[in-house]
């Protein structure tokens, strides 16, 4: 009697817990509003797919489907989101992204929900080294004396100094600035951002000769010693009036624009997903952490999915409060 006892209580017990696990389960699935999946976008670059993997880690936590196709960075904000192919992307950068945004905006298709936290600096960034070879800098109009472009020379580009540009992709307009400048340089824009940064680090290690793009938020400008380059200070009328600045027949003569950055979103997102709408309105990131857990990636050599997964653990209070 009593081992029969012990059974039917066992028995019970094993029924209760499953019976337990069927609520919770019917609880997660009525708070999530569809299983379609959330198609979180990834571009070419190394802290927008680190936010995309933490968004997304939360929403499979919430119990949503998350999917991350790789997507270009400036169409998917004309094409992308705006047919519901991608739901969000998590970095528009005003910087380089602004007329594709205005774009977006235009269709109606698509939401910015606002600031991601950091602020956007992008421009051309010279080793600390290499100021001893053009004692001009950082005013960009040391570049314009030939001695100095030879100094930032290749092989590939001599006499003319040489310049890395961003993936196509980005945009920036850095070879309509070289000309407009009248800059005896040669752009040559690098296939990837890892690329980009494998190049500096080679460069840096070696001493050699190097200008490029660097962008922030990110590890490198805390990593290496240098300076951006101090061109005439960027404004609407420089990229849209060809009459504006010290070129009166082109534009694009001044900097990169600073600004914010931005999610976006499809517009069916908030009606469909509610849930995900609000943590992706709610959703905000640290520079300095920002910066911090990007190193951890390209430098020690971390994944995106195992840096999100230890900050979405060690912030679930945070994110929690996001989702309510």
């Amino acid at each position: 009697m009593l081992l029969s006892g012990l059974i039917s209580n066992l028995r019970y017990g094993v029924l209760a817990l499953a019976t337990i696990g069927c609520l919770s389960s019917t609880a997660l699935a009525q708070e999530v509003e569809s299983s379609d999946p959330i198609k979180v976008a990834l571009f070419d670059w190394t802290s927008v797919n680190l936010n995309a993997r933490i968004y997304g880690g939360i929403l499979e936590k919430l119990g949503y489907t998350v999917e991350y196709p790789t997507a270009d960075y400036l169409s998917s904000l004309t094409t992308g989101l705006t047919n519901g192919d991608l739901s969000i992307g998590m970095e528009y950068w005003a910087t380089t992204a602004g007329e594709a945004m205005a774009a977006s905006d235009a269709t109606g298709q698509t939401e910015n929900l606002g600031t991601l936290g950091p602020k956007a600096k992008e421009e051309w960034w010279f080793p600390e080294y290499m100021k001893a070879k053009c004692p001009g800098l950082p005013n960009w109009e040391a570049l314009k004396d030939p001695k100095c472009a030879e100094a930032f020379s290749t092989p590939e580009t001599a006499p003319k100094g040489r310049y890395v540009g961003g993936p196509v992709t980005w945009e920036g307009f850095d070879d309509e600035r070289v000309a407009a400048l009248g800059l005896p340089f040669t752009v040559i824009h690098a296939g990837t951002d890892a690329a980009m940064f494998a190049e500096l680090e080679s460069a840096y290690q070696r001493q050699a000769p190097i200008m490029l793009w660097i962008y922030s938020p990110h590890w490198a400008p805390a990593k290496y010693k240098g300076e951006w380059l101090q061109f005439p200070e960027y404004t609407k009328e420089c990229y849209t009036d060809p009459k504006w600045g010290s070129n009166p027949d082109a534009k694009y003569d001044c900097g990169k624009p600073h600004g914010e950055i931005f999610k976006y979103v499809w517009s069916g997102m908030k009606d469909k997903w509610p849930g995900a709408y609000k943590l992706a309105r709610n959703y905000k990131i640290d520079t300095d952490v920002l910066n911090k857990m990007s190193g951890e990636i390209d430098l020690d050599g971390k994944t995106p999915e195992d840096v999100a997964a230890a900050w979405i653990d060690a912030n679930e209070a945070t994110w929690k409060e996001w989702a309510k």
